[in-house]
């Protein structure tokens, strides 16, 4: 079954008369609805077309958190081969919110980080949600030292609501982690290539978003802290959700003008969650890319460059 978001109706209505009339025909071979089907799925891709085309900054927030939208564990399926996980941060434990290990991306060895938010009940209580506690970034931190050795390039995957905000998580260092992440993120001298998949989230998501090349998929967010707790903060109103999102510019489109990403990534017409196969394929050509032209460099070139693009970000606002 698919979700609607509540901004599809005009799409739900239209995909529910064309099921009624394929079930239907389904029953009784002598009806044909084939034509008023045709004219049915027509009318979806207009009405698809025009809501998408208009997307605002709190609907983008929900079509990014769509349950059926493709996460980590989908992109390492179709691009990766070879891939062994790694698990642990040799301190303390392991945390599933955050996927890492190594593997073979076309042919070329990577490592590859990212946050996994689970497709149903049981696997969302087993990697929290996507918000990891301070041991998977610990354990990120362990492969990103480990990729710089031995100068393999690191593909980090971002998809979170944030950190793990829990008693036990502040305890162990969380707000440590995250910026020891950060830190090592900056000083590796091999390329970082980031891709905002979903939510990118406050110093969660950070902390393994500190790339040479950082893109968003066209309908995923990226801010310092969600549109709801933003309007709890502000307003003492978490209601105001959408209010808050169109003024903080947590969208593809508004990041890019503000010079804190390199690109974006087009989604199938009606999302990501519509067509997976193709948008992880776009994104692997973008990877792809991107590591294609990081690869003349030197070391402490990538590192320069990383640290640079950074600093700069907001100089000309």
């Amino acid at each position: 079954m698919h979700n609607y978001l509540d901004f599809e109706k005009p799409i739900s209505d239209l995909e529910g008369k064309i099921h009624e009339l394929k079930k239907l025909a389904s029953e009784d071979e002598s009806i044909d609805t084939s034509d008023e089907v045709t004219r049915l799925e027509v009318r979806v891709r207009e009405a698809t077309a025009d809501i998408y085309s208009k997307l605002n900054a709190w609907q983008k927030t929900q079509v990014a958190r769509h349950p059926q939208r493709p996460h980590f564990v989908d992109y390492a399926n179709a691009l990766l081969t070879e891939y062994t996980p790694l698990a642990g941060d040799r301190k303390f434990s392991e945390d599933a919110a955050i996927q890492a290990g190594f593997a073979r991306f076309r042919g070329q060895p990577v490592a590859i980080i990212g946050q996994e938010k689970g497709h149903d009940t049981k696997s969302r209580l087993k990697h929290n949600f996507g918000s990891a506690r301070p041991e998977g970034y610990r354990k990120a931190i362990r492969i990103m030292e480990m990729a710089d050795r031995f100068q393999i390039p690191v593909i980090t995957l971002v998809d979170t609501a944030g950190a793990y905000p829990g008693v036990g998580a502040e305890e162990r260092g969380q707000a440590e982690a995250i910026a020891r992440s950060t830190e090592i993120s900056l000083a590796l001298k091999v390329p970082i290539v980031s891709i905002v998949i979903g939510e990118g989230g406050s110093g969660g998501a950070i902390a393994i978003a500190v790339g040479n090349r950082v893109y968003m998929l066209e309908h995923s967010i990226y801010s310092v802290i969600s549109p709801e707790g933003a309007a709890s903060i502000l307003w003492r109103d978490s209601t105001r959700a959408k209010e808050a999102a169109t003024a903080m510019k947590i969208t593809a489109d508004d990041l890019k003008g503000l010079g804190v990403i390199d690109g974006i990534i087009p989604e199938p017409l009606g999302g990501a969650h519509r067509d997976p196969q193709s948008v992880i394929a776009a994104t692997g050509d973008i990877i792809a890319n991107a590591l294609s032209e990081l690869s003349s460099r030197s070391g402490e070139q990538l590192r320069n460059d990383r640290r640079q693009k950074f600093l700069n970000i907001g100089r000309n606002l």
